[in-house]
């Protein structure tokens, strides 16, 4: 009797010890994958740029198409439709680029003084530099708020981002 309560004692002994290294494995596979998550994550939501062209504050999307020119060369129009630029309805994406030899093209929303969460949306090649998409801006508790649109133009060099501000309104009138 004496033996078979040492051999339980030594079961559970065993148990436990195979329990915890169960856990620390768990633990180990768990902050892996959340590694490896974060790390294909980064790239996607800060993407590594080559070129920031310059904010051309005199530009105003509600009136017109803006274009900018890049330093290396090259030009980039962005025009969205309808030009009251309202949130939560679909804004047709209009984008020309001049010089600029795109493997891909995206639009990144973000508004400027509010963090209203991730909003890229990737445009479609129609061919000969132009690009287009449907957006959607977020919605928002202010009568005014003002945007940044970013078009991501990723070229063999890296990619290039290209700002442009914006304000949207509720009930524009």
């Amino acid at each position: 009797m004496i033996k078979t309560a040492e051999m339980d004692v030594q079961d559970t002994e065993s148990s436990m010890k195979v329990m915890i290294a169960v856990w620390v494995g768990v633990g180990i596979l768990i902050a892996a994958i959340v590694a490896m998550a974060v790390h294909k994550a980064l790239p996607m939501l800060y993407p590594n740029t080559v070129e920031v062209a310059p904010l051309d504050l005199s530009c105003d999307l509600r009136k017109g198409n803006c274009l900018s020119e890049l330093s290396g060369g090259g030009k980039a129009e962005l025009g969205l439709l309808p030009r009251t630029i309202p949130a939560m309805q679909p804004l047709d994406v209009e984008v020309r680029l001049e010089g600029i030899d795109a493997k891909r093209v995206e639009l990144d929303f973000s508004g400027v003084d509010m963090n209203m969460g991730f909003n890229r949306i990737p445009l479609e090649e129609e061919g000969a530099g132009q690009y287009a998409g449907v957006a959607r801006l977020a919605p928002c508790i202010r009568s005014r708020m003002e945007w940044e649109a970013r078009l991501l133009i990723t070229t063999n060099r890296g990619v290039i981002a290209v700002p442009y501000r914006f304000v949207s309104v509720k009930n524009p009138g």
